[in-house]
């Protein structure tokens, strides 16, 4: 059996200082599902999750049983956006777009993607499966900041980040980028470590 250590691998992509810096992200495979409203309150949030993480996992036993390489499921991320980007920045979360993420590594091809995705439908109905999609996402320069605690209280930290981007003569491009290295089921809210990133121009 072949371990394929993907955080140890991709270390400097899911790590983050206290203080923003710029780094280059290379185009990465991931698991994506979209929605919309507040991730606090909406259903269909829920069922998104439920459906990335199964999918995720039914192709890490898939690719152990059939490869034989054993690599661990990556932590959630997600790209946040609203019409309006003053809803965003206010908080006001009924009003917002989600794309959550997980990263893949290149041994899940889309045919081994679509074989397990019909293999979790059948397994675990109800969920919208059909809704996620394997895509190649291309991020390229961005600036990004470690966020401790809880999810409520990144405003401070995000602004520092557009500050840090203003200063170096950049601008905001794309979305912007959560990652999510803790679990708020296991971890006390003060404890929670998020990398927040955002793709610039």
């Amino acid at each position: 059996m072949q371990t394929l250590d993907l955080r140890k691998l991709l270390k400097p992509y899911f790590t983050a200082g206290a203080d923003p810096a710029l780094l280059t992200v290379p185009v990465f495979s991931y698991l994506m599902i979209d929605g919309a409203g507040n991730p606090n309150t909406a259903p269909q949030y829920v069922a998104a999750l439920q459906a990335l993480y199964s999918l995720a996992y039914t192709l890490k036993f898939s690719i152990k049983k059939t490869q034989q390489v054993d690599y661990p499921v990556m932590a959630l991320e997600g790209l946040w956006w609203a019409d309006d980007m003053e809803s965003f920045v206010q908080g006001n979360k009924d009003h917002w777009y989600w794309t959550m993420m997980i990263l893949q590594p290149d041994l899940v091809t889309p045919e081994i993607f679509e074989t397990a995705r019909v293999e979790v439908e059948r397994k675990k109905p109800g969920l919208p499966h059909a809704a996620i999609r394997l895509e190649r996402f291309e991020e390229g320069r961005c600036a990004q900041v470690m966020h401790l605690g809880p999810y409520a209280d990144e405003g401070p930290n995000i602004a520092r980040l557009h500050d840090f981007i203003a200063q170096n003569g950049l601008q905001l491009s794309g979305k912007h980028h959560e990652i999510y290295l803790g679990d708020p089921n296991r971890t006390a809210p003060e404890k929670l470590r998020t990398i927040i990133r955002q793709p610039v121009v």
